[in-house]
C-alpha cells in the first residue's frame, strides 16, 4: 500500500499575511458572519460585543445555525452516494450536552469515547442503539455502563476488550444481551499531519493490526455473549488529503464480508488563510468510490466527522488585558488577553495555526504575538497576526475554535473553564456556564 510521509505544522513556517480583505477573514468565521454598521463582528445574528458584555470573557460562541446546517450537509453528501450510511458526530471534539443534542436532532448518530461521554450523549437525548463506543483502553466501569444502557456498537480496540465484555455480559448483574461490536484495524497509512493526531500508522496505539484483527473477529464469532457486525478504521485527524483518508478501505475490505464497515473521520478543516481542506463533496466522493470498488452492496457504512462537523461554528472571544511593546526596533509586541492554554490547547498541543482580529477594527494593523495569561511561553494563541491599534479592553475573536478547545479546556493557574453561547437568529443563549470560583474548590475533601 502506498503511504505518505508524516508532516508536522509548524507555526513559525506559517506565511504571515498583511493584505487580508475583509472577505477572506469572515471566511474563517462561522458561515453567516458579517459585520454591523459599525464594523464589529456578528455571529448568528448577535454582536460579539453585545456577548462579551453579556457572558463576560473569554467565550465560545457557537453558531447554531451553521452547526445544524453542516451537520444536514453531512447527511446529504454521504447518504445521496450510499443510502445506507450513518454519520456518528465524533463528540470528542465538543462534547458538550448541546451540541450532541443539536446533532441527534438533525438525525446523527453519536461516536462516544469513555463513560462521560457516554452520560451527556444520554442526557441529550440520544438513542443508546445509536452510540458507537470508543477507546483504547475502556474500564469495567464504561462497559458496564454501555451493556447497562443499551449501547448499539461497541468498536473492541484490543484483545483486552473482549475479555472484559464476555465478563461483564456474563455475569448476570446486568440485563441479558448480546452486545454488537466492530473491530477496530490499523490501516497502515502514515497520515500527513501532526504526530499527535496520526492513528492509522503501524505503532499506533489504537486498533490492532490486520493478523491481530482476523484473530478478534474470530474470536467474537465464537462468543455466545456478542455479535461481530463488522469493523472499523481510522487514519487521523486533520487530514487535508482525501486519498490518505480513502486508502483505509482497501484494508478492512481484505478482512472479509461485514455487516458493517466505520471508515472513521479525519477531515480536515480551514484554520488558517493557507490552508485548503476538500470540500465536503470531495470527502464523501473519495470515500464513496472506494466503497462501491471494494466493499459489498448494501453494506452499512458509518462516517465519523468530529473535526470538521464543529471546527468552523465557533470562535472565542477574548479581552486584551496586557500590552508590551518593545523599546528597540523589530522587538515583538505583545498582546495579553483572559485565556489562552486554558481554553486552546491546540497551539500549544499540535502547533496548529489560528488567525485572529480585533472585534470592531477588522483585519490589518502591526504584526503581533497574542498570548495567553497563563504561566508557560508555550502559552501562545497566535504569533505574528495583524491587530488594528490594539489597546487594553480591546475585544479580540479568534476563528474556528469549535473543536478541541471546550473538550481540552482546564483549570490551570486556577482558570476558570470558559462558557459556551449559542448564538441563533440575534438571540445569544448559555448552554454552558462558565465555573464559579467556588468549582476551583468544590471537589476538596480536607
Amino acid at each position: 500500500m502506498s503511504s505518505h510521509p508524516t508532516t508536522e505544522w509548524h507555526a513559525e513556517a506559517v506565511t504571515i499575511h498583511t493584505d487580508v480583505t475583509t472577505d477572506e477573514l469572515l471566511g474563517l468565521f462561522p458561515p453567516g458572519t458579517v459585520l454591523e454598521g459599525d464594523g464589529t463582528l456578528t455571529v448568528g445574528g448577535c454582536r460579539l460585543d453585545h456577548v462579551a458584555k453579556k457572558f463576560g470573557t473569554p467565550a465560545i460562541v457557537v453558531s447554531e445555525d451553521a452547526l445544524r446546517q453542516r451537520a444536514r450537509d453531512y447527511l446529504a453528501a454521504f447518504r445521496g452516494r450510499w443510502p445506507r450510511c450513518d454519520v456518528a458526530f465524533a463528540s470528542k471534539s465538543f462534547p458538550c450536552t448541546a451540541v450532541q443534542r443539536v446533532m441527534v436532532e438533525e438525525g446523527l448518530h453519536l461516536d462516544v469515547a469513555g463513560g462521560g461521554e457516554i452520560l451527556t450523549a444520554l442526557k441529550a437525548g440520544a438513542d443508546p442503539a445509536k452510540l458507537v463506543l470508543h477507546g483504547n483502553a475502556k474500564s469495567d466501569e464504561e462497559l458496564e455502563l454501555a451493556v447497562k444502557h443499551g449501547v448499539g456498537l461497541v468498536v473492541v480496540d484490543n484483545f483486552d476488550d473482549i475479555d472484559r465484555l464476555e465478563r461483564i455480559l456474563g455475569s448476570g448483574r446486568l440485563p441479558s444481551r448480546i452486545q454488537a461490536c466492530l473491530v477496530r484495524v490499523i490501516p497502515g497509512v502514515e497520515a500527513a499531519t501532526h504526530a499527535s493526531q496520526a492513528t492509522g500508522h503501524a505503532g499506533s496505539k489504537f486498533g490492532l493490526m490486520p493478523d491481530d484483527a482476523r484473530d478478534a473477529i474470530a474470536r467474537i464469532e465464537r462468543s455466545p455473549k456478542m455479535r461481530l457486525d463488522g469493523v472499523h478504521t481510522h487514519v487521523g485527524s486533520q487530514l487535508l488529503n482525501v486519498e490518505q483518508l480513502a486508502q483505509a478501505v482497501e484494508p478492512i475490505a481484505k478482512l472479509g464480508t461485514f455487516d458493517v464497515y466505520d471508515l472513521g473521520g479525519g477531515l480536515g478543516v480551514r484554520y488558517t488563510y493557507d490552508e485548503h481542506p476538500p470540500s465536503l463533496d470531495d470527502y464523501a466522493d473519495a470515500m464513496v468510490t472506494q466503497a462501491r470498488a471494494l466493499l459489498p452492496d448494501g453494506a452499512r457504512i458509518i462516517v465519523e466527522p468530529g473535526r470538521s462537523m464543529v471546527a468552523n461554528s465557533a470562535c472565542t472571544v477574548y479581552r486584551v488585558t496586557t500590552i508590551k511593546r518593545g523599546s528597540q526596533p523589530g522587538q515583538v509586541t505583545h498582546v495579553a488577553v483572559d485565556g489562552g492554554m486554558g481554553d486552546n490547547l491546540e497551539v500549544s498541543l499540535t502547533g496548529q495555526r489560528f488567525e485572529a482580529t480585533i472585534v470592531n477594527r477588522l483585519g490589518g494593523g502591526e504584526p503581533v504575538s497574542v498570548v495567553g495569561r497563563h504561566c508557560e511561553s508555550g502559552d501562545q494563541l497566535v504569533d505574528g497576526v495583524p491587530l488594528q491599534e490594539p489597546a487594553i479592553g480591546d475585544l479580540v475573536a479568534v476563528p474556528v475554535t469549535g473543536a478541541y478547545c471546550y473538550t481540552m479546556s482546564n483549570q490551570y493557574n486556577g482558570a476558570r473553564r470558559v462558557p459556551v453561547v449559542f448564538a441563533r437568529n440575534g438571540n445569544a443563549r448559555l448552554v454552558v456556564r462558565r465555573d464559579t470560583w467556588d468549582d476551583l474548590l468544590i471537589r476538596d475533601v480536607d
